[in-house]
């Protein structure tokens, strides 16, 4: 149920007839003026209205992506990522490497040092 009156083209005509019987052909033409002047300051203010919700609207819409850009530069998924890599990754490089050679040269400069350190004693 709308609360606007549907009016057709024969209420429209009954309004016409009826304006031009009680107020007269001659205030016709002003009556009309006055009417079409209240019903654009009706539009400019119901524009205004409209506008200023708008500008609302987009406000709150700003502020609620500032809040979420905030939170992002505080949750940095990226950091978060590299963190639990180094952190998985942190056990497999206690174990050294897994290269044969570069174990054999480990265990000859291993030697080295120990026959450096029995000839000085």
């Amino acid at each position: 149920m709308s609360l606007i009156p549907q009016l057709g083209f024969f209420e429209i005509m009954l309004l016409a007839v009826l304006a031009l019987v009680v107020v007269g052909p001659n205030e016709l033409p002003r009556l009309m003026r006055s009417v079409g002047k209240f019903m654009a300051q009706a539009r400019h203010m119901a524009r205004e209205f409209m506008a200023g919700f708008d500008q609302m609207a987009r406000e709150a819409e700003l502020d609620e992506l500032q809040k979420e850009i905030e939170a992002l530069k505080k949750q940095n998924p990226v950091t978060e990522i590299r963190d639990e890599v180094n952190k998985t990754m942190a056990p497999m490089k206690d174990l050294g490497s897994l290269d044969p050679e570069a174990k054999k040269s480990d265990a000859k400069s291993d030697g080295d040092a120990a026959t450096a350190a029995g000839e000085k004693a």
